[in-house]
């Protein structure tokens, strides 16, 4: 049993090599009793700001996992900032165990801090299917393991935390921007896993109040009319998808009405 969240498909995409039993995490968090009993559970989820996303470790603190073996794989680009370390640490204090806590490199979607195009360029070096196949190994044999952090990665987290600027949106201080290229299909609506867009007037309109920045409507609209607003994308005509992952898989996944 693994629970995912996905939002341009890396992470679904590594899921589906660990288990076939799947349960999406934006919809699990739509049921009040969250109690599951099974041999092996797994959380699979993107990396966001070196931690877990909001939405996930909800998920974890507020569900009750009866298992054996309890793990979690996280997807990543150029720096994991000693995640897992860091993350297993604070379950355990949370009274959750975690038996085994590893990350997969993968493309890079931050738009703010990379071109998609160059990343692209990149992929084939990070060998991800090879990755995967490693940790599909270690869980079939239900290994111990959490990835350590190396000082590389401790001092990259320090000196991120260290600078860090609050990206916090609200009414007044928009996350993203719609530009004239919207046509208002409402692709943007049904990816987000929070709900927080509906279409007024014909273009999306944005509740941040629960908006955690997971970019899944800016990479899903296929016109490319959503962007940033305060912050300078690298490439703003690049977005992403996993190119083995379907919309309609987002969809599926994230979809809240």
């Amino acid at each position: 049993m693994i629970f995912y969240f996905t939002s341009t498909g890396n992470s679904l995409y590594a899921a589906k090599h660990f288990d076939n039993e799947l349960y999406s995490i934006p919809q699990e968090m739509k049921k009040e009793n969250r109690h599951y009993k099974v041999d092996r559970i797994g959380i699979v989820c993107p990396l966001f700001e070196f931690d877990l996303p909001v939405l996930v470790k909800d998920f974890i603190l507020n569900s009750e996992f009866e298992t054996e073996y309890f793990y979690i794989v996280m997807t990543y680009g150029m720096h994991h900032g000693g995640c897992a370390a860091r993350n297993a640490e604070f379950f355990e204090k949370a009274g959750l165990h975690i038996d085994y806590f590893n990350t997969v490199k993968m493309l890079d979607n931050a738009l703010p801090v990379f071109d998609i195009e160059e990343q692209r360029k990149l992929d084939p070096e990070k060998k991800v299917d090879e990755h995967l196949a490693m940790i599909r190994a270690d869980l079939d044999e239900r290994k111990r393991y959490i990835q350590p952090a190396s000082k590389e990665e401790v001092d990259f987290y320090e000196g991120y935390m260290a600078h860090a600027i609050d990206y916090s949106a609200s009414i007044n201080k928009p996350r993203y921007k719609v530009s004239d290229k919207c046509i208002g299909c409402g692709i943007c609506t049904r990816v987000c896993p929070k709900g927080c867009i509906r279409i007024k007037d014909g273009r999306p309109a944005y509740d941040y109040s629960n908006c955690f920045g997971c970019m899944s409507c800016i990479h899903a609209c296929p016109q490319k009319a959503i962007g940033y607003a305060a912050l300078q994308e690298k490439n703003p005509d690049a977005r992403y998808r996993n190119p083995n992952i379907q919309l309609s898989e987002i969809i599926l996944a994230n979809h809240q009405n």
